[in-house]
């Protein structure tokens, strides 16, 4: 009865308990502490990281699910007691860090989990070395040749007309880099849902946000959207047969193949800038010569005439 007097302090009037047994009681005093510690005031040393903390716990405990809107700034404000000025300093971190969304007009609503912290990376990552895309590249392979293999295992019928439905739309927008950009990302996603696993899944989402910008620019070279879309069906047909031993082969060679134009693409631009920048100055310094030239000859005293003497 002790433990049972220590635990009461938690609960309030308003909770009806009947003390049957001390798992019942843990059980009512966690769903009322629980309940207590959701949205409540926060520490006002450092409001604006504070009010940041606790929104991030609330989003990572699942407190609102992806795709679910949060309450309005008014609401937050009175729950949390804080102004709205720090509350908005907080709420623009959150969607820095890919957590929120603001739909001007609509709300605020919560990002799907492999969204978090992807647009951070994806602003470190746009201006990184080539040896640090090579990594990536890397390991977007490890993950999807593994996801490949385990959809040609675990795939159900639904799954196959998912991925079906994915190449064919391939197919179609051969001659629309854009819609054909995203298409080639459902159907690997396609892929990815078919074998089962949550986290390879979140792990190829993240990825793959980083790496949109650079699997679009590849698809603008000649051939590769050709290239790609037999890939892909050489992939989708192992997966039908349940081979698993090919469809990894099949989505290593296809990864390899595009990080190659990957890479190659990225060469090619650097060597294209870098060539226009040294013409620029060349230009530049042939132009400012003669111009020197011109600007010194006032400066030149004219020789004295011989009848001067």
């Amino acid at each position: 009865m002790k433990q049972h007097q220590s635990l009461r302090g938690y609960l309030t009037s308003r909770d009806k308990i009947v003390w049957t047994n001390d798992d019942q009681v843990i059980r009512l005093v966690y769903n009322a502490f629980m309940t207590r510690q959701f949205l409540t005031p926060v520490n006002r040393t450092t409001l604006t990281g504070d009010i940041y903390r606790k929104m991030v716990a609330h989003l990572l405990r699942g407190d609102w699910a992806p795709g679910e809107r949060i309450p309005p700034e008014r609401e937050l404000c009175q729950q949390l007691g804080v102004g709205r000025a720090s509350l908005r300093e907080a709420l623009k971190a959150l969607e820095i860090m890919g957590m929120i969304e603001t739909r001007l007009g609509d709300g605020t609503y919560v990002c799907e989990r492999s969204e978090f912290l992807s647009r951070p990376l994806l602003w470190a990552i746009t201006s990184s070395s080539e040896a640090e895309a090579q990594e990536l590249v890397e390991a977007r392979k490890l993950i999807e040749v593994e996801l490949a293999g385990l959809a040609a295992e675990r795939a159900t019928s639904a799954d196959l007309k998912e991925i079906g439905v994915h190449l064919d739309q391939m197919e179609a927008s051969l001659q629309d880099v854009e819609q054909f950009l995203r298409s080639d990302i459902a159907f690997h996603l396609a892929v990815a849902q078919a074998a089962h696993n949550s986290i390879l899944m979140n792990a190829l989402l993240l990825i793959r946000n980083l790496l949109q910008n650079w699997i679009g620019s590849t698809l603008k070279i000649a051939g590769v959207a050709q290239k790609a879309l037999e890939q892909h069906q050489s992939i989708f047909l192992a997966i039908a047969k349940k081979n698993s031993t090919a469809a990894r082969c099949a989505m290593q060679t296809h990864l390899q193949d595009m990080a190659n134009f990957l890479l190659a693409s990225e060469k090619a631009q650097k060597s294209k800038a870098s060539a226009s920048v040294e013409s620029s100055v060349a230009t530049d310094k042939q132009e400012e010569k003669p111009a020197a030239k011109h600007r010194l000859e006032p400066a030149i005293s004219p020789a004295p005439s011989s009848n001067t003497l």
